[in-house]
């Protein structure tokens, strides 16, 4: 299976899906996807992209080899830009309320 491919059903089974459910995600026609996918031709650039989008990562980061690398949600990003926005004795307190 070509490396593009290979990274695609990673990430889709490191969430808990389906390559139908990603297709969903995605807004691609399943049948496109899994033709991809079962004759190891990688997807269009733009078909990768919706892809990218529906796991929530650039194609830079999509292509980034590097296994520590954790990518971010929306949510997630938008949460640790409040917590350094917050005096660090209200940090210490969101720290200890979650930690329980």
């Amino acid at each position: 299976m070509v490396y593009i491919n290979k990274k695609i059903v990673e990430m889709y089974e490191a969430r808990g899906w389906t390559l139908y459910t990603l297709a969903e995600k995605a807004d691609v026609p399943y049948s496109s996807l899994n033709s991809s996918i079962n004759r190891n031709t990688p997807p269009k650039i733009d078909t990768l992209e919706r892809i990218c989008e529906a796991f929530g990562v650039t194609l830079a980061q999509f292509f980034i080899d590097d296994e520590d690398l954790e990518v971010l949600n929306k949510k997630e990003k938008e949460l640790i830009a409040l917590f350094r926005k917050m005096p660090e004795e209200k940090q210490q307190a969101l720290l200890e309320l979650l930690d329980r």
